[in-house]
Parts: structure tokens; sequence; C-alpha cells
């Protein structure tokens, strides 16, 4: 659309317009208006706000689309009594977003399912979770052929089956690479279309959204990796696929071969990200993004870890060092993490030394304090600040009851007051904000 056509023209003498000579330069206004997005784009960013659910009403004395749509570029006041709380179901601060630089569109939390499915979860319970995730808007769910012994991608295949969602409504991702048999672990080509058939016939679906290549696999070539990846896309198996614990190199490798062979390139990568682990996300993924449009999609085992019911103070967190030890040897099999969980939020920990503990235990209460003064808890806090980063496509939450998810779900509220203040006061807690090491000249090496 031209600018011509988005303005309309006017003058002081509106009944001679068809008189006016060429010659002459009558005082003209434009009003000028912006192109009107699309409804449906509208509803999102309105979502659970008076006029979204306005937006629904129809029958007697109630307001159509467009002309709540209007009335709102006029700043009128609409003739319908506005109910926050009754008119949507929309969950407040709940945002949709394309995932990386694709077309799939994610809510900006996801259902971590490892707690969900857990052993100490019955399926009644796991169904709850689920439900309840549906019905707040979330429509990720993220899976491994891991967790549990598959019994994740099992239940989730039965309660989809059960409810009978439209297909369209939700997105399944899920990973391969590690698993509790020693002989299916690696990505090659055999393992990764054995794998995909497999989560399908335990997901009773005809397709996954995502595929997930949890950490890349250094006895395997790339290509190979990248080849087999675009074979179970190219064959309707699968939509995307994406990474999890990748290093910034080993994903421009990936997107390199991709290139060179003409293959299906990733979309999206899975990191972890919270208070205590920020260098890979907040320096490295944007660029990333930027780049080759790998997006975020970030799990946080502190936030998991408070929301167990734990006693803040006595949360046991993880060291700078214990980061850069376990990543190489970091794994979600039950073999390698049944011991972990029996303390109670499931992820491997190790003793820190004693000034380290005092120190974490410092900053975990004045977290505690800020929290305190914004009227939530620690886990909300936590929530609320990952998600605060504009680079977090998705965060995925973990639960083990209903009132656990309910919880964090709350946290999107608190998004809006964390501003500039409050996140200067979490820099002066945390101290920890990465930055880039300085450029070093090699004629200064010299």
């Amino acid at each position: 659309m031209s600018q011509l056509a988005l303005c309309n023209y006017s003058s002081n003498d509106n009944n001679n317009n068809d008189n006016v000579s060429e010659d002459s330069h009558p005082p003209t206004i434009y009003r000028c208006r912006a192109p009107i997005a699309s409804l449906d784009c509208m509803e999102e960013f309105s979502a659970g706000s008076g006029l979204s659910g306005l937006a629904e009403k129809s029958g007697n004395g109630s307001l159509l689309k467009e002309q709540l749509l209007l009335g709102g570029l006029t700043h009128s006041v609409p003739a319908v009594s506005v109910s926050l709380s009754r008119t949507t179901n929309a969950t407040p601060g709940l945002r949709y977003r394309n995932l990386g630089k694709s077309g799939l569109r994610v809510s900006n939390i996801g259902l971590g399912t490892w707690p969900t499915f857990s052993p100490n979860v019955t399926e009644e319970q796991a169904e709850q979770i689920i439900v309840l995730a549906v019905e707040s808007g979330i429509n990720v769910f993220d899976l491994s052929e891991a967790h549990s012994g598959t019994r994740a991608e099992v239940e989730l295949g039965r309660i989809l089956s059960r409810q009978g969602w439209k297909r369209t409504t939700f997105i399944v991702t899920t990973k391969i690479y590690w698993s509790t048999r020693s002989e299916e672990r690696g990505l090659s080509r055999k393992h990764i279309i054995e794998s995909v058939r497999a989560s399908l016939s335990r997901l009773q679906l005809s397709y996954i959204d995502v595929v997930i290549v949890h950490k890349a696999d250094p006895m395997c070539p790339m290509e190979e990796v990248v080849r087999a990846m675009n074979y179970v896309i190219t064959q309707g198996w699968v939509m995307y696929w994406g990474t999890a614990r990748w290093s910034p190199v080993e994903i421009m490798e990936a997107y390199t071969n991709c290139r060179q062979f003409n293959c299906i390139t990733p979309i999206v990568e899975q990191t972890e990200y919270h208070l205590f682990c920020r260098e890979k996300t907040e320096l490295y993924m944007p660029e990333l993004y930027n780049k080759i449009g790998v997006g975020l999609m970030a799990w946080s085992p502190i936030s998991i870890g408070l929301s167990q019911g734990k006693d803040d103070s006595n949360v046991q967190l993880f060291s700078r060092a214990s980061f850069r030890n376990k990543y190489s040897s970091f794994s979600w099999t039950e073999d390698e993490t049944a011991a972990s969980n029996k303390d109670g939020y499931g992820l491997t920990k190790e003793r820190n030394q004693p000034e380290e503990t005092r120190r974490y235990s410092e900053r975990i209460r004045e977290l505690n304090g800020l929290a305190e003064k914004l009227g939530c808890s620690l886990t909300q806090l936590t929530i609320a600040w990952c998600l605060k980063n504009e680079s977090v496509h998705c965060l995925l939450l973990g639960a083990s009851h209903v009132e656990q998810l309910y919880e964090s779900i709350q946290a999107l509220q608190l998004i809006p007051k964390l501003n500039a203040n409050i996140v200067q006061d979490l820099e002066k807690i945390l101290e920890n904000k990465p930055t880039r090491p300085p450029m070093v000249s090699t004629l200064a090496l010299r």
C-alpha cells in the first residue's frame, strides 16, 4: 500500500475541492494512520486484557472485533463494561513468538515434562498438569527418549489421544542421543532414524514438531548428522530440528554443513539459563540468532529446584567450576541421575567449597528479600528474570503437581515490574554479569 493510500487529505474549503486549480496551493491537513495489523495479531498483544475479552462477545449489545479495533484507535470508551477477570481465559503475560527465524509460533513458556512424568507422579496427576498447561495457553511440551525410560512419550501420547486436542494446537519436542542403553547412544544415521520412528510410535503421532539433538557426538561426522536430520524432515516425520547443549562452534559447524550439502538448518538451541548461569545465553546466543537464525529455548534447574518445596536457604547451588566440569558429561539418563533424584530437585550437584557455599547462601537470602518486596517467591522472580531477556524465545518450566505449575505461570505478571531499578538491584546482588574478553591485537603480541 502506498503512502498516498494511507493518508486522507482535507482543506479549509471542503466543498470546493473540485474547483481548486493546479496552480493554487490551499493549506492542507494530512491525517495519516498506520497500516492496521490483523485482528488475530491484535488479540495476541492484548491477551489478558479487557479488550480481548470484549472482542469475543457477540449478540445483544455486543461489539464486533472491527468496532472494538476502531474504537481503540479513536480512544472511544466502549459501551460494554469491562471485566478483566471474567471476560477472557488468556493467561496475562503469555505471548507467542517465532522460534528462531522460523515460522513456528511457540508460547514464551513451555512445559518440560521431566519432573511431570517422574516416578513419584501418577498418570492422573500428570494429565492434570498437561490440561492446566493447555488451558493456560502453553503449546510446547518438551520430551526426551530418556525421560523415565520413555515413559514420558508413552503417557503424553495417551493423554493427547484421550483429550482429543487438534494436532495444530500443540507442539511436541523430543530429544535424541542419550539413552539408558549404551548401544543406543550416538548420532549415527541408523540411531537418528530409529529414534524418530520409535518416538512417533510411543507418542501415537504422525509427526514430531521439533527433534532436538542432545549434545554433539564427537565420534560421528557432522555431515552424517545433518543429512540424517534432513532425511527425517523430508520424510514428513519431523517438521524442524534443533540442538541442545551444543557449543556455538558446533552449531556453526552444523549450519555450515547444512549450507554446503543443501540440508535444512537447525532453528533452535536448548540451553541452561538462570541467575547463576548466563554467559552462553547472554553473549553468544543473540549473535547466533542474528547471523544464522537459531533461536533459544532455555531451561532452568535453579527454578526447578526451588519450586520443589525445599527451604530456599538450604538450596545447594552450583558453582561456576561445577558448570564447566559437568558440561561435557551431563546426561538426562536415569541411571546417571537416579541418585540425585533422591535429593528432591533432580539435577547432578557437587559439594561446593565452604566459602562458595557461604557466598551463594548470602545471595539467596538477598534475592529472597528482593522477592518479598515484589510480593512474589524466589522461583517466580527467577522465571520472570529469565523471560525478561528478549533472546529467550521459550522458557521450559518443570512441575510435579498442579499448584507448582500454576505458581510458575503467575510469574508472567511479574515481568512488567522488573524495571531498570529492580534489574540493577539484581545485578548488584549477583555480581556475575557476563562480559566479553577484550580484543587482543596480534601486533601487540609481537
